[in-house]
Formats: C-alpha cells, sequence, structure tokens
C-alpha cells in the first residue's frame, strides 16, 4: 500500500473512531435528506431519528436506516438522543429551524439557501458563534479532489494571478410549462431561485478555489416559462411565475480580476453542469462537475488533463481522493466528504475548507446583490 494510502486510511480510521458516537438527526426526507442519511453512514456517525412534514412511522424511519420517527421537527431538535441537526426542507424553513436547533444547544448541517433573508443569515450566524457549535453549509461542490487541487495551484502561485474567471451551471429539470416544483414558489423557496439555488454553488467554489471575492456585480435575470402547469388532486391550474429561470452575471473582484457567469434551470439536455475556468498569468485551469475525474489544464506550450488520483497531487486532493485512480468519484462521495468533515470538526479536529454558516450568510448577500443589480439595472457594489 503507498505511504499516502496507509496515511489517509489512518486518518480516516481515527476519524471514524471520534466520530462514531455522533447521533444524527435528519429533517426533511426529500432526495436531498437520502443524501444527507448516506453520508450519516459513509462518515461513521449514528442516523438516530428522522421528521418530516407528513408523519415518519417506523416505515419510513427505517427506510432511511433511522433508530426512529419523530412526529414533528421540534420534537427531533430537543431530543437528547440528537447530537447534530441536519435540515433539508424548503428554504422558507430553513432560519426557524435552523435557529431552534441552535438555541437547543445543537451542531447543525443547514441546506443552502442558509436563510432566504440577509437579515436571518446574520442572525443564525451570531447563534451559532455563541453557542459554540459546528454549524455548516452543505457546498459540496468544494469536495471534488479537483478543485482542491485547482485552488491548491492557485494558492501556490503555480497559475500565476488570476485575471479572468467564467463559467457557467446549467439545469434542464424546469425547462417546460409542465415543470413544477416548490421552489418555482417565492413563499417557499425565497424572492430568487435558480441563482439562491444554484448560483451561489458556482460562486462560493470560484471564491474558494481563487481565493477572490466577487466585490461588485452587473446581472440580468429572465423567466423564460412565465406560466407552470399545477396538477393536483383537482383540475389543473396555472401558476404565474414569479423568479428567475436564469441569470447573466459580470462581475470584478477585490483582487483585480473580472468575471461572467450565466445560470440557468431551463437548458434542454443539462443536468448538473456546474462548470468554470480561471485563467492565470502562467496557466487557465478549466472544472467540469459532470466530468470531474479531471483538471484541464493549459499554458502557452501545452495542454493537460489531470487525473484525480495522480501522483503529485497537493496534500488536500489526496485526502479527499478516496477511491483508487479510474474508479470514479462523484456527487455522493463529495457529500460524504463533506459530512465527515463536519463530524470531525464537532470532535476537535476542524479540517480546513469546512463551509460554515459564513459562507452561508456570504451567498444570502450575493443573492440579494444580484436582485438588486437585476432590478435597478445597475452595477451593485457586495461586501467582501
Amino acid at each position: 500500500m503507498p505511504d499516502s494510502t496507509l496515511a489517509t486510511t489512518t486518518v480516516d480510521s481515527a476519524r471514524r473512531r471520534a466520530t462514531s458516537e455522533l447521533r444524527s438527526g435528519i429533517i426533511g426526507l426529500g432526495f436531498i435528506g437520502e443524501v444527507h442519511a448516506r453520508a450519516v453512514r459513509a462518515a461513521g456517525g449514528t442516523l438516530a431519528a428522522v421528521a418530516d412534514a407528513s408523519p415518519v412511522g417506523v416505515e419510513g424511519a427505517a427506510r432511511l436506516g433511522a433508530a426512529w420517527g419523530a412526529a414533528s421537527a421540534e420534537e427531533l431538535v430537543t431530543s437528547p438522543d440528537v447530537d447534530v441537526v441536519h435540515i433539508c426542507t424548503p428554504n422558507h424553513l430553513h432560519a426557524p429551524l435552523a435557529r431552534m436547533a441552535l438555541k437547543a444547544g445543537k451542531h447543525v448541517i443547514c441546506e443552502k439557501p442558509l436563510a432566504t433573508s440577509r437579515a436571518d443569515a446574520v442572525e443564525l450566524v451570531e447563534l451559532a458563534r455563541a453557542a459554540g457549535v459546528v454549524a455548516a453549509v452543505p457546498f459540496i461542490y468544494r469536495y471534488y479532489p479537483t478543485v482542491r487541487e485547482s485552488r491548491a495551484r492557485v494558492a501556490s502561485g503555480a497559475s500565476g494571478s488570476i485575471h479572468l474567471i467564467h463559467g457557467s451551471y446549467l439545469q434542464d429539470w424546469l425547462s417546460t410549462a409542465k415543470d413544477q416544483n416548490w421552489r418555482v414558489d417565492p413563499t417557499l423557496g425565497g424572492l430568487s431561485r435558480t441563482f439562491a439555488d444554484i448560483g451561489v454553488h458556482w460562486c462560493d467554489l470560484v471564491e474558494f478555489a481563487t481565493g477572490h471575492r466577487i466585490s461588485a456585480l452587473a446581472a440580468r435575470l429572465i423567466t423564460a416559462v412565465p406560466e407552470r402547469t399545477n396538477v393536483g388532486d383537482g383540475p389543473a391550474s396555472t401558476q404565474l411565475v414569479a423568479t428567475e429561470d436564469a441569470a447573466a452575471i459580470v462581475f470584478e473582484t477585490d483582487r483585480g480580476a473580472i468575471g461572467s457567469l450565466v445560470v440557468s434551470q431551463v437548458t434542454p439536455g443539462r443536468k448538473n453542469r456546474l462548470w468554470f475556468s480561471l485563467d492565470g498569468a502562467d496557466t487557465s485551469m478549466a472544472f467540469d462537475q459532470e466530468l470531474p475525474e479531471t483538471l484541464w489544464v493549459g499554458s502557452r506550450e501545452s495542454t493537460t488533463l489531470v487525473q484525480r488520483g495522480a501522483r503529485g497531487l497537493s496534500e488536500d486532493a489526496q485526502r479527499l481522493s478516496v477511491l483508487p485512480a479510474g474508479h470514479p468519484q462523484g456527487y455522493q462521495e463529495c457529500f460524504n466528504g463533506f459530512v465527515a468533515d463536519v463530524y470531525a470538526a464537532v470532535a476537535g479536529d476542524a479540517p480546513e475548507g469546512l463551509p460554515r454558516f459564513e459562507d452561508g450568510l456570504r451567498a444570502t448577500e450575493l443573492t440579494e446583490a444580484v436582485l438588486a443589480s437585476a432590478a435597478s439595472r445597475s452595477w451593485v457594489k457586495t461586501s467582501t
């Protein structure tokens, strides 16, 4: 066994021992709740309880491997059998549930957006600090080893100064009028949909990889599908759409770079294509979330595909490369790594790069800047 693999295995074993007594509770049993449940098990934690808007019986709890189903979110949050609360509900419930969990002294993992207003996000950051607990937001794309490699190359100076940051995040799951989801309703999802849902992931990722902060931006929003069909138990009805289907943003950073971003949930054929290019003085690097096993690196003399798991990668990239090269790692492994880092932080071993509530607040600030810019059709400065 190579030395690096042995070291990684030893560290992982120690972390699993430290987190094996942590008991988690998940609120919200949709797709993302199931992802969290798998990550809890992979991290060595115990899924003690689950709760949902509909009553959770023994069968529902057993489906996710939970010991019991809570009758309500409040029962789960206040239970002495739960140490870490995972909030996986619609957006409008994030702030009240996180507030409740923090006041109960629980560690919290809250899906993004942390809150649908900056004021609520600020309050949650302050509550988490006062409680002295670990409070994290799943910006899990940070956990691709190739992203960590790009970050290491920027930090080492290998790329040269970053001049241009650009890319897109494209999906198609809301591209027709028959496509419907609670996120379309601003009372449930917030005033921004596409940017707040996926654009903030892209912004977090490029700020994390480069160390730059978006300092000013200009945004345009479009609602490509202005009416959507509601199909329930009764006759079909039409819903007017008040949130954006797509956004185009240009921006400046605090370190003198410029950039652009296109985000869309109405691009046919694109399932979850998060792509960025970091263009430096000496090399450019490109990452594609749908093809995450390689990092494209280009210079004037050559282009190289850097393989995940290859020799000579940064220590951080090696730590997160949990499968041998050629055995693709994906979204779930990123989530597993994130939850494992949260649990390690709870055990007193906080890993570098863990996305916390402060990063959730940052996403809320950027969302409000995008909405303000689109409304005023002008440049808006952001906090850095």
